[in-house]
């Protein structure tokens, strides 16, 4: 069973570990990739603002109000801000920080029952989707790009490591 206090320990926390991590790194962590195709941690931070403006508590809302009726508008799962868009990194943690604070806040004030958590709502590819299924993946969907994101920074030293490269499974690809 989803346990909406659990996920709002995820979901409160993560603007102040990507702060804490990212907040004046140069741009040699901040825009570093794991690959091509990979996103630096400057993109992560862009795509959770995406995803925070978007998909989270649009999706949630639309499932408590219209159910099945309405499916979810798509979201570009691609979508971020690049680091060309010349807004510096402590801007963007600024805003996912608001952004976050205030879905949450939203999120609160809804006072989400069992039953509220077992609505469903129609995603565009997944089909039939609840309500706790889609606060768990946010959840977990902060996670992920937390580890994407240190993957990308970590990734700059992957020859500097030297031999220890055979300890650290982060940097085998």
């Amino acid at each position: 069973m989803h346990d909406l206090s659990k996920t709002i320990e995820i979901l409160e926390r993560t603007p102040a570990v990507l702060r804490s991590v990212l907040l004046g790194v140069s741009g040699f962590w901040a825009n570093g990739r794991y690959g091509q195709g990979t996103w630096c941690a400057y993109e992560v931070v862009g795509h959770l603002i995406v995803a925070e403006r978007d998909d989270w508590m649009p999706r949630l809302r639309r499932i408590l109000e219209h159910g099945e009726q309405r499916p979810f508008d798509p979201f570009a799962h691609d979508a971020t801000v690049s680091p060309g868009s010349n807004i510096p990194l402590a801007g963007l943690l600024d805003e996912f920080e608001s952004l976050r604070s205030t879905n949450l806040r939203d999120l609160r004030a809804m006072n989400m029952t069992q039953t509220d958590l077992s609505r469903t709502g129609i995603h565009p590819s997944l089909g039939r989707v609840t309500a706790a299924q889609l606060l768990s993946t946010w959840a977990v969907h902060d996670l992920h790009h937390i580890r994407q994101a240190c993957l990308a920074m970590a990734w700059q030293y992957r020859e500097a490591v030297g031999p220890w490269k055979a300890y650290l499974n982060t940097l085998s690809r």
